[in-house]
């Protein structure tokens, strides 16, 4: 009797370390659960606005290069400090042409899901937007070989307008509100004025096993961009600045795309 209670005891033991063998890898290494450790980045910006185009250009990059975007859901919004009139037109700060792109570039989110298509169309953009050749801007496609039938059939369809509208709701319902643009969260916290130092937040959010060099390392911590010529720190666009308002009234943009932005 003895021997047989310790064979059943013996069993026991074997199918418990089955099990918990079992769930551990589920609970702990699955893709399921790697994918709900990724720390969530999401940056409200605006497109014309110079700081906005030199972050998404020049810093969010660095996700790709070293390699945090594995570790990284990144989420665009293009609005910032446009306003959906009473007529329904969108009003931007910095006039049609960041209408325009914002619309476009709320269209490449929506057509390429895929992050790294439409993050890099977008940073073509915007490094355009950064040398004030933004009118250039549909030679982002070439230079990505990207289909643009997509894209122009979200713009001209009024597929655009719809997501802008639904971007322009989530804007105004931020808590605390945005004060400007670039207007950074890490796991819908906002950095304020510290933006620029998303990569030390996300390595300090950042729960998984998986860690990139870059939070072991000194490149962890960015230090201020600052404009070449005046050597001031160059920070935001902020909300209610009034600069180049103009209604924007879209219609196909083959027609408009290179009128709105003389």
């Amino acid at each position: 009797m003895a021997s047989f209670n310790g064979y059943h005891h013996q069993t026991f033991l074997l199918v418990f370390l089955i099990l918990h063998t079992i769930l551990f890898q589920y609970y702990y290494i699955s893709p399921c659960n790697a994918q709900n450790e990724k720390v969530d980045l999401t940056l409200y910006y605006e497109t014309l606005c110079p700081y906005c185009s030199y972050f998404v250009a020049h810093n969010l990059v660095s996700l790709f290069t070293n390699d945090l975007i594995s570790i990284v859901n990144l989420r665009l919004v293009p609005w910032g400090n446009a306003a959906v009139q009473s007529s329904g037109y969108f009003q931007c700060q910095h006039g049609s042409g960041e209408c325009l792109l914002n619309m476009v570039e709320a269209c490449a989110i929506d057509v390429y899901p895929d992050t790294y298509k439409h993050y890099f169309f977008i940073q073509c953009i915007e490094s355009l937007a950064y040398q004030n050749r933004e009118a250039e801007w549909q030679s982002c496609f070439a230079q990505l070989s990207l289909d643009s039938k997509p894209l122009f059939d979200c713009y001209n369809q009024g597929n655009g307008r719809t997501i802008e509208v639904q971007y322009a709701q989530e804007t105004s319902q931020l808590n605390p509100p945005h004060a400007y643009v670039p207007w950074v969260l890490v796991n819908n916290q906002p950095l304020h004025e510290d933006y620029q130092n998303f990569i030390s937040y996300i390595c300090k959010a950042y729960r998984g096993t998986s860690v990139p060099a870059v939070c072991s390392s000194s490149e962890s911590i960015i230090s201020s961009f600052r404009d070449e010529e005046t050597g001031t720190a160059q920070q935001a666009c902020y909300a209610g600045s009034q600069q180049n308002l103009t209604s924007f009234v879209p219609t196909e943009i083959l027609q408009q795309s290179t009128e709105v932005f003389n």
